[in-house]
């Protein structure tokens, strides 16, 4: 998997890769959606819920390869570690999650309900989107993400917004900078007042976050002129029920306020717009705001998980992401019942020489399996 390089809007290759897998494994269907998702179903033998397990196709680009000590699409296993982009995020998981349904449907032992594997596109970028394409049209008791926990099991998560900040001024030449009006210089004093901007925390999942990612000038770059344009771009980390019109709206309040200091402002604060297309031609658009979820842990799905993961001879404590996960679509956008298991780190991610061991991944198959077998016979 590592050997067909899978950055957001070219997983064609990938998917077809983990179809035929899923096919030569025995599984009940398989297909490729409209957006490019890879489905697999194996038939459950008796009465139970039905249990879906994500993980996504695509990886964020190679950006340094040159600071790569092991090559990034070789997939090479050096000391009981596979290194490569996506080792960890996240197509090691994926490929155990493949592997240990299709292992069950061999040995015949799923005696519950109808199992799911997804292998989703543009996670990358839109977190929860795509999944949540699927959910439209399976309606799973549960999901299972299978983005590193470190063989722990994660029951929620912050979500992620991208916010857009914009002042205006008016063009003129730098020789003259007095005809016009900088909107850099109308953009300072906003950022300042958004880095002292009291935000909410979260007993389990932490602080939220508002971190500035972006800046940029209008005209960019800009010959002997002063810049009519000026946008910044933040990443908002998301606690459980915040929604776009409250996220914005201590920003608005603090243009608000910056404006009776000083008329001239031009400002205004936004939901970063998506608009992708998938490697099917499919075009996704939208709001990037992808919502934090976390059920509690004292939630059957937590506890029948925790004891099928120990069956497994796994030791897992109850943890949370840190990062963003497409959990935000099953559990932040629809409710449906959500944890998270994988292997390898959230530290291993999007890194030079990113990699999984060998023995967690064989493991996280374990797990799994024993997931799998369990949960798709108990009542949820």
């Amino acid at each position: 998997m590592i050997q067909a390089p899978s950055i957001t809007g070219q997983e064609k290759n990938i998917a077809s890769l983990v179809q035929q897998e899923m096919i030569s494994l025995g599984y009940t269907e398989t297909w490729i959606d409209e957006l490019g998702n890879v489905i697999g179903r194996v038939a459950g033998q008796g009465q139970g819920p039905a249990i879906l397990f994500d993980g996504h196709l695509d990886t964020v680009d190679v950006t340094e390869p040159w600071a790569w000590q092991h090559p990034p699409f070789q997939g090479r296993l050096v000391d009981g570690r596979i290194y490569g982009r996506g080792a960890a995020d996240m197509k090691g998981a994926l490929a155990a999650m493949v592997c240990a349904i299709g292992f069950l449907a061999q040995d015949g032992a799923n005696r519950g309900g109808d199992l799911y594997v997804t292998g989703t596109v543009v996670e990358e970028v839109a977190e929860g989107v795509a999944l949540s394409h699927i959910l439209t049209k399976i309606r799973p008791a549960a999901v299972v993400i299978g983005e590193a926990t470190g063989l722990n099991l994660n029951f929620g998560q912050r979500g992620r917004a991208e916010i857009i900040l914009e002042t205006r001024g008016r063009a003129a030449h730098s020789a003259n900078p007095e005809v016009g009006v900088n909107a850099v210089y109308k953009m300072l004093p906003l950022v300042e007042a958004v880095r002292h901007l009291e935000l909410p925390t979260d007993s389990l999942l932490g602080p939220a976050i508002m971190e500035l990612t972006d800046i940029i000038s209008s005209p960019y770059p800009g010959t002997s002129v002063v810049p009519h344009g000026c946008r910044a771009t933040y990443d908002r980390r998301l606690l459980v029920g915040e929604e776009p019109d409250q996220v914005l709206a201590p920003l608005k309040a603090i243009i608000y306020a910056s404006q009776i200091e000083d008329p001239e402002l031009e400002a205004e604060v936004m939901l970063a717009p998506l608009d992708i297309t998938t490697y099917t031609g499919k075009t996704l658009r939208g709001l990037k705001f992808a919502r934090a979820w976390c059920i509690d842990k004292g939630h059957p799905l937590v506890a029948v998980a925790q004891e099928a993961l120990f069956k497994a001879g796994l030791q897992p404590s109850l943890e949370t992401y840190r990062f963003c996960t497409n959990g935000s679509g099953s559990a932040g956008n629809l409710a449906i019942p959500t944890i998270g298991f994988g292997p390898g780190r959230e530290s291993q991610a999007h890194v030079s020489d990113e990699y999984i061991e060998v023995d967690e991944l064989l493991a996280a198959a374990r797990g799994y399996y024993n997931l799998a077998g369990t949960l798709s016979k108990m009542g949820l």
